[in-house]
């Protein structure tokens, strides 16, 4: 597991940058019924590991509305706590996934190499892929007091009005299989980016792979903050 540390200047940074693009293409797409959710607090800093590393050539203004800041304290470090024995527990069970866990909360990555495959310009969820979200649903239950984000993403073959739309299916392939085996609807937000976001070279056939992914954030919900800071006696 990636534990990575963002300093969280970095994170406020990174949210007044994305905040700043509302006028982009891909906010134009962005899942309107979405609009202003709030799902759990979390640091800035976990917009670069959603949307990658060219966060200044994109991104969706209304992923600021969705990640809060960081919870500090000694509630932070109960959550901390709580969100490290689930990060631990997801790469137990797909062993394939990358794992990184970012100030309060967790990102898991699939692309065509871990679990979550999508074919050049498809967005079914196969049986393999089934297998791999079955698993990671097995965690969700474990551990309810947590919402998650899935935002989705392709390479660049093809138009870019094309790839927004299927960054929206394959986003929507993943949210939809998650609610459709138990998942409450109310704990899942969806976005997606297209093209604009990738963390590979597009030029070489394993960097297209890698772009054709979905990343999914685990965040605290508001139970496990409030819960967290009456433990600590924050509250």
């Amino acid at each position: 597991m990636k534990s990575t540390i963002y300093k969280i200047s970095t994170a406020i940074l990174t949210v007044m940058v994305v905040l700043s693009m509302s006028s982009c293409s891909s906010v134009k797409n962005a899942n309107n019924k979405q609009k202003g959710g709030v799902i759990g607090a979390t640091g800035g800093a976990i917009l670069g590991a959603i949307i990658g590393n060219n966060v200044g050539k994109g991104g969706n203004g209304e992923l600021g509305a969705v990640i809060g800041g960081v919870v500090g304290g000694g509630a932070g470090v109960l959550i901390g706590s709580k969100m490290d024995k689930q990060a631990q527990k997801i790469e137990e069970e797909i062993p394939g996934a990358e794992v990184e866990r970012v100030d309060d909360g967790i990102v898991v990555t699939f692309d065509e190499n871990s679990g979550v495959y999508f074919d050049t310009a498809k967005y079914n969820i196969n049986a393999a892929s089934q297998a791999t979200l079955s698993k990671l649903i097995g965690v969700f239950r474990e551990y309810p007091d947590t919402n998650i984000l899935v935002v989705g993403h392709t390479d660049s073959v093809g138009s870019e009005d094309s790839n927004m739309t299927l960054s929206k299916n394959r986003a929507y392939a993943v949210t939809n299989y998650l609610t459709n085996q138990g998942i409450s609807n109310a704990r899942v937000t969806t976005n997606w980016f297209g093209e604009g976001q990738p963390t590979n070279d597009n030029s070489t056939k394993e960097g297209r792979a890698k772009n054709r992914r979905v990343n999914i954030a685990i965040v605290p919900n508001q139970k496990m903050i409030d819960e967290a800071k009456t433990q600590s006696g924050e509250n």
